[in-house]
């Protein structure tokens, strides 16, 4: 049971500190062993963004903006139940698992790996309901979605599951082989010409990587686990559960109004800006799969430099985004049409207010990445609460009063104002620990 005073399940099994790596070699060692497995999460996320970011663009200049909104809107909903499983499965496995002996990090990922493998099947279900029942052209990219959704889930929890276990390499590879498989797939679907063949077609290539996963592991998803998998690890699963999907439900409700409120062309405009920020998105996803991992070791290395990683890593983040942003203000109109064809007149439009977003959500992955290595499930939950209800509003009423524009901005403002949020939550479990650092620790 963990305490309001969030004196919680240590980070990572064993529990408690290790040693505090002396000066000279030790620490060198220390240091490059963690740069290495950062840059393994850029290169992994660099190979994922660089599919993502294929079918992205080829969707837009192949069926124009609007069907650009349909296949976006199917994506958000995708990303609603990529981070229930990631709540559910691997956000505890990357918690509590990183850095483990291998016996024990083995029947973890059996077990999580399974659990994401159930609820794949059991949303992928509905969303093929769904989209039976909508018709039109939302329906059949919905139904494809549904399909898909198993394979999808379970190449995503084997990343995490690598990653816990410091073989980013595999992890990378992994999605090597995904983005090889959807060449085949890319041709196949452009010739149907349709949202609902392209969806079908990153989802395909996506099970035959998740199929690779289980030969690079050796390890089988136990689907009759998932239910003791989430007892035992419901006192942060739940939470993360809550708070995950806060932040893609927000981001899905955002989408679905926006396209009631201006029209379907506006999630495409927005969709088609962030691609123009892709390749830093590449890079703070690619981050984000490692700094967890990282930051509890951090923590039970040496605690006192939590703080201080934080906030380089988050920093680094936001410096990195504006950075962008300025590129691609200086970047000539021709060439944003070469990328985006008819979707880059409007996606120019957001490129401000978005870069300042990402930046603010950049420096906010600090704080969130000590929370979480913290064990502080309830703290980042009030802060992704906070952060999401912020957007939603700002994004939806900025958009009643300024269409597409002014939600962008909208976003901007309250991504930049739930970073702040997440910063002073970081800092009261900081001073928590410092009075109290002996962490509560599960025994069953």
């Amino acid at each position: 049971m963990t305490t309001e005073g969030e004196k919680t399940t240590a980070p990572a099994a064993p529990a408690g500190p290790g040693p505090v790596p002396g000066p000279g070699p030790a620490r060198q060692t220390a240091k490059r062993a963690m740069v290495g497995r950062l840059s393994w999460g850029l290169a992994d996320q660099a190979a994922s963004s660089v599919s993502n970011f294929v079918v992205g663009i080829y969707v837009a200049r192949s069926l124009g903006v609007t069907a650009f909104g349909v296949f976006s809107l199917a994506w958000v909903t995708y990303g609603v139940v990529l981070n229930v499983s990631r709540g559910l499965a691997t956000d505890p496995l990357v918690v509590r698992f990183s850095g483990v002996p291998g016996a024990s990090w083995r029947g973890a990922v059996s077990r999580s790996t399974g659990t994401a493998l159930v609820v794949g099947a059991a949303l992928g279900a509905l969303c093929l309901m769904a989209g039976i029942g909508l018709g039109g052209r939302v329906g059949p990219a919905f139904a494809a979605l549904g399909v898909m959704m198993p394979g999808l889930l379970l190449q995503d929890a084997w990343r995490f599951s690598f990653f816990a276990a410091g073989a980013g390499r595999k992890a990378f590879v992994n999605d090597v082989v995904w983005g090889v498989a959807l060449v085949p797939a890319m041709v196949v679907a452009a010739r149907a010409g349709s949202v609902a063949a392209f969806v079908l077609a990153w989802g395909a290539s996506a099970t035959v990587a998740a199929g690779y996963g289980y030969l690079q592991s050796g390890i089988r998803p136990r689907m009759t686990e998932a239910r003791g998998w989430l007892r035992e690890q419901r006192d942060l699963g739940y939470r993360y559960l809550v708070e995950n999907v806060s932040l893609s439900g927000a981001s899905q409700l955002r989408a679905y109004g926006l396209g009631a409120i201006v029209g379907v062309g506006a999630v495409g405009a927005v969709r088609g800006a962030e691609l123009l920020l892709g390749p830093f998105l590449a890079v703070l996803m690619g981050l984000s799969l490692v700094t967890v991992p990282e930051a509890a070791r951090v923590l039970r290395q040496a605690p006192h430099q939590l703080g201080r990683f934080c906030l380089l890593l988050g920093g680094g983040q936001a410096a990195g985004a504006l950075l962008w942003g300025t590129a691609l203000l200086l970047m000539p109109g021709r060439f944003g049409e070469l990328v985006l064809g008819g979707v880059w007149h409007s996606a120019s439009e957001l490129i401000v207010p978005i870069t300042l977003g990402v930046a603010g959500a950049g420096l906010g992955t600090g704080a969130a990445a000590g929370l979480r290595a913290l064990g502080a499930a309830r703290r980042s939950l009030r802060c992704q609460l906070f952060a999401s209800a912020c957007y939603v509003s700002g994004g939806l009423g900025a958009a009643a009063a300024a269409g597409t524009v002014g939600s962008a901005w909208g976003v901007a403002a309250a991504t930049i104002s739930g970073s702040a949020v997440w910063w002073l939550q970081l800092r009261s479990a900081l001073r928590e620990r410092h009075r109290d650092p002996i962490p509560e620790v599960r025994t069953s």
